[in-house]
């Protein structure tokens, strides 16, 4: 099993995460952060550090989420690692409650 990043991510991009992964397996991308399926080691670390509770395990993303699966793994191959937490976008506090956010998602 490995955890996948959802759509509560999407420009709030907050890097808390990254700082706590031992094996460097987030990617980062212009306005969101994915998990590439193949390093991630299931520690479970990262998840309580998301301050918009935008990660979950594989077996519990929720049923609306469910494309993320293949969305983290897609975009992960495409996107480099990131490895050190940088400064939350200015306006991430303004978009941490917004919903339906895919819209916004920057490739």
């Amino acid at each position: 099993m490995t955890y996948v990043v959802t759509e509560s991510c999407i420009r709030c991009k907050y890097t808390d995460c990254v700082d706590v992964c031992p094996v460097d397996c987030f990617r980062e991308g212009p306005n969101f952060l994915v998990i590439d399926p193949d390093e991630c080691i299931d520690c479970t670390l990262c998840v309580a550090e998301c301050p918009v509770e935008a990660i979950y395990a594989e077996d519990d993303v929720p049923e609306p989420q469910q494309s993320f699966k293949a969305l983290n793994a897609e975009l992960a191959r495409l996107w480099k690692p990131i490895i050190e937490r940088k400064p939350a976008p200015a306006d991430a506090d303004q978009w941490k409650d917004v919903a339906d956010k895919l819209r916004y998602l920057e490739r």
